[in-house]
């Protein structure tokens, strides 16, 4: 009797350690869905890397492709030709050449913010590096003039219908091949980014900008003059 008491207990204890291990690998399996969706959400990309795939890896490769660092299929396959355009694109921004599109490269790429806005964060804060590395000693006006020129750009028919299209043209902001390109912006720079965004363009849609002290390009004197902002000519 007491034998097959035994028995039956032993069942019981181990009819709830499989039921104890079951709910741990559920919650388990939960919270390492939960730490994918929100890598991969809005809020923190993904990280993608040489052999990741999907909808994450389709989008950069088009951007590098629009870019005109990638000339692969944009197939959704993170191959070796997307590493070295994620490379290339890496070492022209000065960040990190590592071949892996992290937080900070799709920020670079304009893919880091949320979609639903007309303006992602990621668009905000390129337009704030550049008047960070092109601006920072200019008045707010006139800081806010160059980011409105930015988005004049990108609402013209002659230039990428980006902000980061806009920004890494080949030729168009000197500031992104050299040291400038690692300040920071700060908080004014932000403020005039968005500011740019809401829609003030204190330069009365100009496409161009240069300061007479610094540049020799004869073209760019060229252009029809629209407004003076500090040390800036704005033209078209």
């Amino acid at each position: 009797m007491n034998h097959h008491f035994l028995k039956i207990w032993q069942c019981v204890v181990i009819f709830l350690l499989c039921a104890v291990l079951a709910c741990a690998c559920g919650f388990s399996g939960l919270s390492a869905l939960s730490g994918r969706t929100a890598r991969n959400g809005i809020d923190a990309p993904a990280l993608s890397r040489l052999g990741s795939r999907g909808d994450e890896v389709r989008k950069i490769q088009k951007k590098l492709a629009d870019l005109g660092y990638y000339t692969g299929s944009v197939d959704g396959i993170y191959g070796s030709k997307t590493e070295k355009a994620v490379r290339a694109f890496q070492r022209n921004c000065g960040i990190t050449a590592d071949g892996i599109a992290g937080p900070k490269t799709l920020l670079y790429l304009g893919l880091g913010g949320s979609s639903g806005a007309q303006m992602s964060s990621s668009d905000l804060y390129l337009i704030a590096k550049v008047i960070a590395a092109e601006a920072r000693g200019e008045s707010y006006t006139g800081q806010v003039a160059v980011g409105a020129v930015i988005l004049n750009r990108v609402a013209h028919p002659s230039f990428p219908d980006t902000v980061s299209g806009v920004i890494y043209q080949a030729g168009a902001f000197s500031c992104v091949r050299d040291s400038n390109w690692q300040v920071e912006p700060g908080t004014q720079a932000k403020k005039a980014a968005q500011d740019a965004i809401n829609g003030w363009d204190p330069t009365g849609g100009a496409l161009y900008y240069y300061n007479p002290a610094k540049t020799n390009d004869k073209w760019i004197r060229t252009r029809p003059v629209v407004t003076t902002i500090g040390s800036h000519v704005f033209c078209k």
